[in-house]
């Protein structure tokens, strides 16, 4: 039977604008069945720990029914919920507990693909004349046998798949496994929107849309053309994947997708107070797509993309580039950052492979992501100060990981589970003898057990600073100005209404000194950082910062 939320109070439309959303990927969280593998009565159990960080919402990774190829993100059922997480029932529970509690539920859609054991391309595949038959994206073998054309999949190899049964190629941008469904059908938008509508009524609060610009793809099947090395990136593939070789104009990011956006919206527009985030994969055009899907006020509320998940250096120059790139891009758009999350490497080791003092480096890095304009993704762990895993070949489960190993080890350093008591078997996280990834030991030893309590720890800076965010409507929704960068000190003000705050940052192991605007600044406390500060000047400690208010 399905919960809807009972709210005696006008919703809040706006929710979303400045929100802070902890990423929850399942199978890492909380086992509560003790099969080693994370479900959604655990995360029932540990919301509470959530909402004591003092996060707003939660976003949660794919729970529903899958042959985990891609561990969830290749869906069999998109209106079900996987044995191995649960029951609906257990989900209608979850989203009980996490209103009680304050926080909003946002969950994954992937709908730019599902699954090849999904009953829709069971059908589409069975023949060239059945009602699904459309549903996927297929095409004719060039005269030679050979695929359509040149699109490349992110996992490696060609983007097509032959299939003996239609005598044709089926399009797949990920694994073989995850066939494109072909959003140019009406029906197929239809039946969207449907299972859309299905998980409002149960109760969500919004959605997290993966891979939103790979929807559409060229009906007319061109090439992509070339791109030359120097504007190669490894952001939303690794470096040693052929997939950065190609400029990706016609395999996705094309403009039919911004008309099924608009209708998408329609539908979150039905109920009260929706909000959806659309993570944006492309590593040429990500903040100009940003911008287009975000327009408007009848697309996207908001969405991402990877200029902070790449493996570039977050310098203060690279900061106020990416920032101000996106208020080009996006002038009535907005942003939602996030510096890690289940696909990328965490970032204190992505960014701090050399830094001896990996918390103060943490916690400087967590007040910078929290002091940006735009909403905040925070991945599970991350609080913590969780370095990324290293997985032995034996254990990998990614496969990502294994097809490029071990020039890129893929994925599954950052999905190790989550750990919560130093002294319990598999650091509280599940009372199985093994679990899905191994545990690192370096890991168990971060336990919220041990953390917990401690003013110096990362987790306690965390609950701290987010404290202190809720208490200056500036940080959530307010413009940001950059001063001028130099050296290692990142400066910028955040202004809303008549509140103006000053944010400077000393990202470097020496301690500098900087001065401050002018204008007369109050200093404010109750942040985790500490600072001198006299008259006009300010010396900050290494990985430290200062924040102070217009006066």
């Amino acid at each position: 039977m399905a919960i809807l939320a009972e709210n005696n109070a006008a919703p809040d439309k706006d929710w979303w604008r400045g929100a802070v959303i902890y990423q929850i990927y399942p199978r890492s969280f909380q086992d509560s069945n003790g099969d080693g593998i994370g479900d959604l009565k655990g995360i029932t159990a540990r919301l509470s720990h959530v909402a004591a960080l003092g996060a707003d919402a939660i976003w949660i990774s794919p729970f529903f029914p899958s042959p985990m190829k891609d561990f969830g993100y290749d869906v069999s059922d998109y209106c079900g919920v996987d044995p191995m997480s649960g029951t609906l029932s257990d989900f209608d529970g979850l989203i009980a507990e996490a209103h009680r509690l304050g926080l909003k539920v946002m969950i994954d859609l992937v709908i730019s693909h599902s699954s090849d054991q999904h009953p829709w391309f069971i059908e589409s595949r069975s023949s060239r004349f059945n009602p699904k038959a459309d549903w996927y994206v297929w095409a004719d073998a060039k005269p030679d046998g050979t695929p359509p054309n040149n699109w490349l999949s992110i996992f490696g190899g060609s983007a097509w798949h032959w299939d003996p049964t239609r005598m044709q190629y089926y399009m797949h941008n990920f694994l073989m496994s995850q066939p494109d469904l072909n959003l140019h059908n009406p029906e197929v938008q239809d039946a969207l929107l449907d299972m859309t509508r299905f998980w409002l009524r149960r109760g969500v609060d919004g959605f997290r849309l993966d891979t939103i610009n790979f929807y559409f793809h060229d009906k007319e099947l061109r090439d992509n053309p070339s791109l030359e090395p120097s504007r190669r990136n490894a952001a939303t593939a690794p470096a040693v994947n052929p997939y950065n070789f190609q400029e990706h104009i016609y395999d996705k990011n094309r403009p039919e997708n911004l008309e099924f956006l608009k209708r998408f919206r329609a539908v979150l527009e039905e109920f009260p107070a929706i909000a959806a985030v659309g993570e944006v994969g492309d590593s040429q055009r990500g903040l100009e797509i940003v911008g287009e899907y975000t327009s408007g006020n009848d697309k996207m509320q908001m969405c991402y993309a990877f200029e902070f998940l790449a493996p570039d250096p977050l310098t203060p120059e690279r900061v106020a580039t990416v920032q101000n790139a996106f208020s080009g891009a996006a002038p009535d758009g907005w942003a939602c950052w996030a510096f890690s999350n289940h696909d990328v490497v965490r970032h204190v080791s992505r960014w701090g492979a050399e830094v001896l003092d990996r918390d103060a480096y943490a916690r400087m890095l967590s007040a910078i992501l929290l002091t940006q304009r735009g909403s905040v993704c925070i991945y599970q762990g991350e609080e913590l100060g969780l370095t990324e895993a290293d997985i032995a070949y034996a254990d990998l489960q990614d496969p990502y990981g294994i097809q490029f190993w071990p020039e890129f080890k893929g994925r599954d350093g950052c999905r190790t589970p989550m750990v919560w008591d130093a002294q319990a078997l598999q650091a509280g996280f599940s009372t199985a003898e093994r679990t899905w990834l191994p545990i690192p030991v370096e890991h168990q030893m971060r336990a919220v057990s041990s953390q917990y309590g401690d003013p110096a720890s990362v987790l306690e800076q965390y609950r701290r600073f987010l404290a202190f965010r809720k208490l200056h409507p500036a940080f959530a929704k307010g413009d940001i100005l950059f001063l001028p960068q130099d050296g290692s000190l990142l400066a910028y003000k955040r202004q809303h209404g008549n509140e103006v705050l000053l944010c400077m940052f000393n990202v470097s192991a020496a301690p500098i000194a900087a001065e401050l605007p002018i204008g007369e600044w109050e200093v404010l406390t109750g942040h985790g950082f500490e600072s001198g500060w006299e008259g006009n000047r300010v010396e900050l400690p290494a990985w430290g910062a200062f924040f102070a208010r217009h006066a």
